[in-house]
């Protein structure tokens, strides 16, 4: 039984909250920032956060934190696919529906890779590292480029200034303080530090339990909408196709620099809470159903490659 637990602990994660989401949805609670009504502006529990990061980065030396190759390349692409999805907002007249199901491909193109992706990273056998400084780089391109490109498609009253510090404000203090307080252990707690070296997976088994909750809120949040339901599908079914492609284009993008599982980690695992939180912020908030939706499909590859690395 506890070996059935350990091989598919993501599907029953997700499984648990899809079918718990009434109980689940309501550790409000947890959340750092309480979610705009009738959208699905949810967010992680920020100590789960806190916690796996801590546990990943005792495990990084610092000294490995250098940009690669393949970070401008998988930037380059993020940039050139939302100014694609851009364009095509501004140069089509396209109806309501898909005109929301475009903004949820934006969102989901140019969001940053997500804060937990170096855990599954780790487990897959990638450098942690790696993808660690490129979490960063892309948290900095999404910072300038949503201010920069979402009031083009919907026209907002946030300046420049006031979007680059809040989407930064949102990510990097879970980014930098447990990679500050890492440090500190190493230099100063060394026992401390080894003690935390030695959880194997715990940081998995923590993002696992943070899966659960978003999973239960995602689905609580499809149900209870006021969305019709075909216009539901029309976005999932596009943010299906835009994990794919990246999960794809990262791969292939990283086999060229002998880093295939970071890449494809950094370009396809995002942080979809960020993103809920973007589409509900500067774009229509029924374009977040994109997201949602992507956080569903990011897990279900991530499951199925822990799956068959485990074989």
């Amino acid at each position: 039984m506890l070996r059935f637990i350990k091989d598919w602990t993501l599907p029953l994660a997700m499984l648990l909250g899809i079918t718990g989401y009434f109980c689940l949805a309501s550790f409000d609670f947890l959340a750092p920032v309480r979610p705009v009504a009738g959208s699905l502006a949810q967010t992680l529990p920020p100590f789960l956060i806190f916690a796996q990061l801590l546990l990943v980065f005792c495990k990084v030396d610092w000294r490995d934190l250098l940009p690669d190759k393949w970070h401008a390349w998988l930037l380059l692409f993020q940039a050139l696919a939302c100014l694609a999805a851009v364009g095509c907002l501004l140069l089509f007249p396209l109806d309501a529906g898909w005109r929301i199901a475009f903004e949820g491909m934006m969102v989901c193109f140019i969001c940053p890779t997500a804060t937990a992706a170096a855990v599954v990273t780790g487990k897959l056998g990638g450098n942690a590292a790696s993808l660690t400084v490129y979490t960063l780089l892309s948290n900095l391109l999404a910072a300038i480029m949503v201010p920069l490109f979402f009031p083009l498609v919907e026209p907002s009253s946030v300046s420049f200034g006031a979007a680059f510090f809040r989407i930064l404000g949102k990510v990097f203090p879970l980014l930098l303080f447990p990679f500050f307080i890492a440090l500190l252990l190493r230099k100063f707690f060394p026992v401390i530090h080894r003690f935390l070296t030695s959880l194997k997976d715990a940081a998995f088994y923590l993002w696992a339990v943070a899966l659960t909750i978003v999973m239960g809120q995602t689905a609580r949040s499809m149900v209870e909408g006021n969305t019709g339901f075909s216009e539901e599908l029309l976005i999932a079914s596009l943010s299906l196709v835009v994990c794919c492609i990246q999960f794809y284009v990262g791969k292939r993008i990283g086999s060229t620099y002998h880093d295939r599982i970071s890449a494809g980690q950094a370009l396809g695992q995002k942080n979809s809470v960020l993103a809920i939180w973007m589409a509900c912020t500067y774009l229509n908030p029924v374009s977040a159903v994109a997201p949602g939706g992507y956080a569903l499909w990011q897990n279900i590859i991530n499951s199925y490659q822990l799956l068959k690395k485990r074989r």
